[in-house]
């Protein structure tokens, strides 16, 4: 598979496909190289499991080294604004001109048509659109960005692996390849569906906050500790619900309204805040232990990959000396793996040229030319 670098859910999803095995070559600016920064592995982990050609694509030598190497792959992916790679000339069509089971996949915010598409975002402006934005935050205030997990990674590189590896399935069974267009205004709205199905059932239709699953219900919430750190609470379902009240002791009030009635959820969560408040967060966490009562210690960075159950899945691994998040998802025959550390732009220039058959003298002209770095 073929990068052409950019930032963000592009790189999202040539790592995860890197991750499952695939040979991937990322295809760096050649003003990103920097020598005197090689020293060790990059630290950008998203960049991790493939080599790195430094290439000038305004060059006419850049444009065919990139075709060169389409030429033998299944796939490439980009993430530059429409029409950007045609005018470079490894655009879809040049590139299924040379290799017509290729598949190409665009990676954009707005996608490749529409009165938005030429025009700049980022991850908040196309959540924003897509309703996933104005569902995210608590009654009476702002919408809080959920990060950038929905539009770039969830709805943008996530969607893109995925359309890639659909598309070169259907490539091996038929020889024809296609453009897959990865918008993630499209992939952050199809990550809605449930609350579209719920909001369909009536069961989503107060304001943002008020619902079962946007910190409305008292059982699905965050609560405040003795140390001033938090649990997640999620006891949705009866049997759950009442295992979270046994291990707590939380004193259920004979007057209140069945407990998945939204009118009795603000007095009901006043009640779970000051129950939370008595003790510390490690204090609950360990009273619930390995339990059904859907509670869990809210933990930052650090503690994440030392806790019990994350450290015996190794769902954080350590590769070329850095804590990151491991491969997923796992498969019992064929598991993924960390392939290498992120390279540096450029580090497999003369690797990769070599590979496409260019000599020693080859390589040097290139490199003279200004095709590569």
């Amino acid at each position: 598979m073929i990068e052409l670098a950019g930032v963000g859910p592009g790189p999202f999803a040539a790592m995860m496909l890197a991750d499952m095995g695939a040979t991937v070559i990322r295809v760096d600016r050649a003003g990103q190289v920097r020598d005197d920064e090689r020293t060790g592995p990059h630290p950008d982990v998203l960049n991790r499991g493939r080599r790195s050609i430094a290439v000038d694509l305004k060059t006419p030598g850049g444009r065919d080294t990139v075709l060169s190497l389409v030429d033998g792959a299944d796939a490439l992916i980009e993430g530059f604004r429409p029409g950007v790679t045609e005018r470079l000339g490894v655009g879809p069509r040049d590139c299924l001109a040379r290799n017509p089971g290729l598949v190409y996949g665009r990676m954009t915010g707005w996608g490749q048509t529409g009165p938005l598409a030429d025009f700049a975002g980022h991850d908040i402006n196309y959540i924003a659109l897509t309703g996933a934005l104005h569902a995210c935050g608590r009654a009476g205030e702002p919408p809080v960005p959920p990060m950038n997990l929905v539009g770039d990674f969830g709805g943008g590189g996530m969607m893109l692996a995925f359309g890639v590896v659909s598309g070169v399935l259907e490539a091996r069974r038929t020889g024809i390849g296609q453009v897959v267009d990865a918008a993630m205004v499209d992939g952050a709205s199809v990550l809605t569906t449930a609350l579209h199905g719920l909001r369909n059932r009536g069961m989503w239709a107060a304001p943002r906050g008020e619902n079962l699953l946007d910190t409305g219900a008292p059982f699905y919430e965050v609560y405040a500790c003795a140390d001033g750190k938090y649990v997640a609470v999620g006891a949705i379902e009866p049997a759950f619900y009442a295992e979270l009240v046994r291990l707590t002791g939380f004193q259920e009030d004979p007057d209140a309204p069945d407990r998945m009635r939204p009118e009795g959820w603000a007095v009901a969560k006043k009640r779970w805040a000051a129950l939370f408040r008595t003790r510390t967060r490690d204090e609950w966490a360990a009273l619930a232990g390995e339990s059904d009562a859907c509670l869990a210690p809210v933990l930052d960075w650090d503690e994440a990959p030392a806790h019990p159950h994350v450290a015996a899945r190794d769902t954080y691994v350590e590769h070329a000396g850095v804590v990151q998040p491991a491969p997923s998802p796992r498969f019992d025959r064929t598991p993924g793996a960390v392939q290498r550390p992120a390279p540096h732009a450029g580090e497999h220039t003369d690797e990769i040229l070599a590979e496409l058959g260019f000599d020693a003298n080859g390589i040097a002209a290139q490199r003279r030319s200004g095709a590569v770095r």
